[in-house]
């Protein structure tokens, strides 16, 4: 038996993202839910810790769904950025972005963080998950091909490691694949049993 399908059974749950991989990620949880997304100024000039600013933007897009947080419904959110070291690295502009990005991130750890809030009538939690993730020293015909036959500007970093480029490129993750994806399953599924 899904402990989460019994627990949810008649609630109305809201995945509150327009990422198809959150989505997808999401859908195997087993819950039924409806995605629906509104518009949220992501754009923070706050200094702010990668964590707390993650923590912050999932709690925001939360925050937008005030009105349908009625009795019997859960919305979740979530947001993920890249952090080398201190710069943080949303989601590129352009395919020129993107390769400055990809080339940014050659050959070098960083970070992923995915920010995750959880929202009903009656409470609000959020939490944060990282995973390091170390790149080998990326070809500049490598990162040519990728931004051309992917789809780079949706994604924080520039990159998806269920791509091309994560398969060939990655050198090792230590911490969830999935928060890399976008959303962190395991933590999201034992902090909704718990919600």
């Amino acid at each position: 038996m899904n402990l989460l399908t019994e627990k949810f059974k008649g609630l109305k749950v809201i995945l509150g993202s327009n990422s198809p991989r959150r989505k997808q990620l999401f859908s195997e949880l087993g819950i039924d839910f409806e995605v629906i997304v509104k518009d949220v100024d992501e754009n923070v000039s706050l200094a702010m810790r990668p964590e707390d600013l993650v923590m912050f933007l999932a709690r925001k897009k939360g925050m937008a769904f005030k009105n349908e947080t009625k009795e019997g419904s859960i919305v979740i959110t979530a947001d993920t950025i890249v952090a080398l070291g201190d710069k943080v690295i949303g989601k590129p502009s352009s395919l020129e972005d993107a390769a400055d990005m990809l080339n940014l991130l050659s050959g070098k750890k960083h970070q992923v963080i995915t920010g995750v809030a959880i929202m009903s009538d009656k409470k609000a939690e959020s939490f944060f998950v990282r995973t390091e993730v170390c790149f080998k020293p990326l070809r500049p015909e490598e990162i040519d091909y990728y931004i051309h036959q992917f789809k780079p500007l949706d994604k924080a970093g520039a990159y998806g490691i269920q791509e091309w480029i994560g398969m060939i490129g990655i050198e090792y993750i230590q911490g969830s694949y999935y928060n890399v994806m976008g959303l962190p399953v395991k933590e999201l599924y034992e902090q909704l049993l718990k919600f």
